[in-house]
């Protein structure tokens, strides 16, 4: 028996979900149906000058959209769970079903949109019955992993999916999956801290690192675990765990740490970070049994710029010689703002010619620095003292010092020069 004239209209005109035609390329809403209208709070005229991008709150800019169309694209059914813009400024919780077809050579999207609002409050009604489970699953995890130790497999809960900018059941539910995602940086870390947990060398598995979210961005976790099963032979089988996101807590925490172990104005290390640095590196080169260069310098006559030229023009010299100095040294050398116009520098593994030489190249670059963007500043130059562990000083005190007492006489020389502490000149101080 045919359809009757008119029934599939009436059909989409009356389904009790949102139902809503998308182009694909574009975002824009296309069509919907008298339930989507309902849904938004919003006449037909006002939901057709929208997009998908405007109405979902989780999508919003280009990149976003162009990786959840491809996702659609590579399924028969994608389900998203997400958030609409209702028309009073509230958001609508929905479970989105989207399809993709061709129709008269032309792609399109079809999303069923269903509010699940009731759903959430049952949810949370079932939630607050029990306190612990409560704080589990919500305030203290943004989301939970169940990972079979034999098979590799993983349960990733819809809350870490959606954190992760992922639909319900878009992450493969592989150890991959979470282990290819995990930033290089700290990858062999936490691969360490969860096997020893396995191993049983540790009681929990507990670790802070960054994740890579859809978007290729990362976010900082806190991720903690336990095993909970093990086979007759007491082998782990099963590990159960949960995920914060800390992004917002570890970006203050960086930005603090930054503060306290940087100087502002170069962004070199500052004194706080080099007191503590030098005596580290004498302590690791004393037990390696390899030199530590220490290189003092001072800017020649930085008083008269401040003076002539003023503190703004003074701070530029400043920021322009710390960048060509930075620009000369090994990444394993470690260059710090003492202080005023002094600045210092670590050379690890560096003997005394070495370090006489990447003093003088110093020199040679600060004095060819070109000045012409302010107008009658004259070319600055530097003095340099040099010492060298053990040959100088055997303390971290007394090698400042020897280079400190090589610079002084640098200065006394003339300026624009590099010297070298002797072993006379440290026994002269006491060492």
């Amino acid at each position: 028996m045919p359809m009757p004239q008119g029934l599939s209209t009436a059909l989409f005109k009356h389904l009790p979900d949102a139902v809503f035609l998308i182009d694909p390329d574009t975002a824009n809403i296309l069509d919907c149906n008298d339930a989507a209208l309902a849904q938004l709070g919003l006449e037909r005229a006002e939901v057709l000058e929208q997009s998908m991008r405007g109405l979902q709150t989780t999508v919003s800019d280009p990149d976003q959209w162009r990786s959840l169309s491809q996702a659609i694209r590579a399924t028969d059914n994608h389900v998203f769970i997400g958030e609409h813009r209702h028309a009073s400024g509230a958001s609508v919780p929905v479970e989105v079903h989207t399809s993709h077809f061709i129709h008269a050579g032309r792609e399109y999207f079809l999303s069923t949109a269903r509010d699940i609002s009731q759903r959430l409050a049952l949810e949370r009604d079932l939630h607050s019955r029990d306190a612990q489970l409560r704080y589990a699953l919500t305030d203290a995890s943004d989301g939970l992993w169940d990972w079979n130790l034999l098979t590799n497999e993983v349960f990733f809960s819809p809350q870490l999916a959606r954190m992760l900018g992922y639909g319900p059941y878009e992450m493969k539910p592989t150890l991959d999956t979470w282990l290819s995602n995990i930033h290089p940086e700290d990858a062999q870390w936490v691969n360490r801290v969860m096997q020893e947990h396995i191993d049983g060398q540790r009681s929990r598995y507990n670790a802070e690192y960054r994740l890579r979210n859809r978007n290729g961005h990362y976010l900082w976790m806190h991720d903690r675990g336990r095993i909970c099963e093990h086979d007759a032979s007491g082998k782990p089988t099963r590990m159960v765990g949960m995920v914060q996101n800390i992004t917002d807590k570890k970006t203050i925490e960086l930005t603090l740490q930054a503060m306290a172990s940087h100087d502002a104005l170069t962004g070199l290390h500052n004194r706080r970070e080099c007191d503590l640095m030098l005596s580290r590196q004498v302590d690791l080169c004393h037990r390696l049994e390899i030199p530590l260069g220490l290189c003092f310098l001072d800017l020649d006559n930085f008083k008269s710029v401040n003076d002539e030229f003023g503190h703004a023009v003074g701070d530029k010299v400043l920021r322009r010689v710390a960048q060509a100095l930075a620009g000369e040294i090994r990444s394993t050398d470690s260059l710090f703002r003492w202080g005023g116009e002094e600045f210092l520098l670590l050379c690890t593994d560096t003997p005394e010619p070495d370090l006489l030489n990447l003093a003088e190249k110093l020199r040679s670059k600060i004095a060819a620095i070109n000045w012409d963007d302010i107008a009658g500043l004259p070319a600055m130059t530097c003095s340099f003292g040099v010492a060298v562990f053990p040959d100088h000083a055997d303390t971290a005190e007394s090698l400042f010092i020897a280079a400190d007492a090589a610079l002084y006489r640098a200065k006394g020389l003339g300026r624009n020069r590099v010297e070298s502490a002797t072993p006379l000149m440290s026994a002269a101080s006491g060492f």
